[in-house]
């Protein structure tokens, strides 16, 4: 099988360049029995921590804390992996390339569907976020096949950034029972509909995802129109 060519990933997120020094510092530092495929499951552990925590607040909001942890560990299996494996020269492009996004997919899926099943949510919002969200990861899964480029922020936003903002948005809702308490109602289409203050934020999310999405495949198309432009044959 041919080697797959490394994409150039593009990071211009806020915390890029303190993150990367943090996560050099702990490349050098992990225990000698450590590899990137533990890295990768500590992420996936961290996704599961967050579910059951996001679950377990619907009996006291005090699990909440629980599912913040989560993003702190999802954060250092995740994001560590990939710096791990290229610190100490045992990159495997193909391997790692299927893994890691596979895993990511499955992260994703957990984190929304617990958020969905915590108080916060309504879960038709969390898993219309989620297909937004999934949809925008393949398409820069798309990009990295066909333009060697792995886009990993989105005005100035990635994912470590996102987990960042979600542990505040967490500690909020906790203190602030106004947050607890907000809701809007209203009837659409013969239904009640009740949206609390998180709901709101997440079809702002999903908005922001769309239009994201959509900019990018305009600016994109064009882009592969002008390589692969039509031919026509008389």
């Amino acid at each position: 099988m041919e080697e797959r060519k490394q994409s150039e990933r593009i990071q211009t997120s806020i915390l890029n360049g303190v993150e990367k020094k943090a996560l050099t510092w702990l490349a050098w530092r992990q225990p000698k029995w450590m590899t990137s495929d533990t890295l990768t499951f500590i992420g996936f552990l961290g996704a599961v921590i967050i579910a059951v925590g996001y679950a377990l607040s619907n009996y006291n909001l005090a699990w909440i804390w629980l599912a913040s942890f989560g993003f702190v560990v999802n954060w250092y299996g995740d994001s560590l992996d990939g710096t791990f494996a290229r610190v100490h020269n045992q990159q495997r492009k193909t391997y790692g390339f299927f893994i890691d996004h596979n895993v990511d997919c499955i992260n994703e899926a957990l984190m929304f569907i617990g958020l969905g099943l915590s108080p916060m949510m309504n879960m038709h919002i969390a898993l219309l976020v989620l297909v937004a969200y999934l949809i925008l990861s393949i398409y820069v899964y798309i990009s990295a096949h066909l333009k060697n480029e792995f886009k990993l922020t989105y005005a100035k936003m990635g994912p470590t950034e996102l987990r960042v903002i979600v542990i505040i948005v967490n500690t909020l809702y906790f203190f602030i029972r106004p947050f607890q308490e907000f809701a809007v109602n209203f009837r659409l289409f013969g239904y009640d509909v009740s949206l609390g203050i998180m709901d709101i934020v997440g079809i702002i999310v999903l908005i922001a995802l769309i239009i994201v999405y959509l900019n990018s495949l305009r600016v994109d198309a064009r882009e592969y129109a002008k390589i692969d432009p039509l031919i026509k044959h008389e």
